[in-house]
């Protein structure tokens, strides 16, 4: 593969784009970074065993996935996606997907357990409390919207903080989300969620929403945003880093312990909190926009661990 490859058409922009950038945009920034280090990681292997890592035999990766044993499955399989991507990228034949590998990585996980860390959901109740624990300043305005919206909305945390004035339609019914890009829409083409209005006032999503613009005056650009120490509201939008500290600051209010919440757990709440109130699949994948029902399962099976337990039905 050439490095020095550059695309031009009419279709294009007129200044040449390289190859290279293309591959840099089929792939979240997220993604990269993770790669990155994923693979800095495997060539400092290499140099201290003394053996090629690019190309690399399905001999080395298997042995290297054996030294990484004592990390999460996730982290493993993401370190032999980004080998497989470095592969791909030098023109070499991926030592990744052999018989070899995939039973060495398989072994791993049958020894240490292929269980996942997850995060505690933030139920309706928790949300509940965590909204009333805000402040009526610009701070507790901001998160009270940030808590309610992206619980609401299902968001992911980059989703969430991307949301721009421009990607609100106010209707009847309440507000309408455009999320121009997502996990599952790498391409950006664009998809509209709908976010009701809430049964109360002080947990009402959309209400939560126009009192922080109103608030803070924000009319275009970016909504949620920093805000330093001083109370003076910043022009770009939060991190989404930002996310997962509002959430852990909140429930630490509460006197829930932080370590076991993150910015997905008002992804996870909305959906397990759905499931458990009796959303079908269908509706709750609709609105989570999950592309595979298997995550979706899982949600509905913890919403429904009493409510549709047999135990709770044999009569005891």
């Amino acid at each position: 593969m050439s490095k020095g490859l550059t695309l031009a058409t009419t279709h294009l922009p007129e200044q040449p784009v390289s190859l290279q950038d293309f591959v840099t945009a089929s792939r979240a920034p997220s993604t990269l970074r993770a790669y990155r280090t994923d693979w800095r990681c495997f060539l400092s292997w290499c140099e201290q065993e003394g053996v090629p890592a690019l190309p690399a035999s399905p001999e080395v990766v298997a042995r290297f996935l054996v030294s990484q044993a004592g990390y999460k499955p996730a982290t493993l399989s993401r370190r032999l996606a980004a080998i497989n991507a470095a592969h791909e990228l030098a023109d070499h034949p991926s030592p990744t997907g052999t018989s070899l590998v995939g039973l060495t990585l398989s072994g791993i996980k049958r020894t240490y357990g292929a269980a996942q860390r997850q995060v505690r959901p933030v139920m309706t109740q928790d949300l509940q409390q965590l909204v009333a624990t805000v402040g009526d300043d610009l701070v507790g305005v901001r998160d009270k919207a940030l808590l309610l919206v992206g619980w609401a909305g299902a968001l992911r945390r980059s989703e969430l903080v991307a949301i721009q004035v421009e990607d609100l339609e106010f209707a009847a019914g309440g507000v309408v989300v455009m999320i121009r890009k997502s996990k599952t829409d790498q391409e950006a083409k664009g998809e509209e969620i709908g976010i009701p209005y809430g049964s109360t006032p002080d947990t009402c999503p959309v209400t939560a929403l126009q009192a922080w613009l109103d608030a803070s005056g924000i009319s275009s650009g970016a909504i949620f945003r920093r805000i330093d120490q001083w109370g003076n509201l910043g022009v770009n939008a939060l991190h989404p880093g930002t996310v997962a500290e509002v959430v852990k600051k909140r429930v630490s209010v509460l006197g829930l312990d932080p370590a076991q919440f993150a910015g997905h757990s008002l992804r996870s709440g909305l959906a397990t909190s759905a499931a458990q109130n009796g959303a079908s699949e269908i509706q709750i994948m609709a609105q989570t926009r999950h592309t595979s029902s298997a995550m979706v399962k899982r949600y509905i099976r913890k919403g429904n661990l009493f409510r549709q337990n047999a135990a709770s039905l044999a009569g005891l």
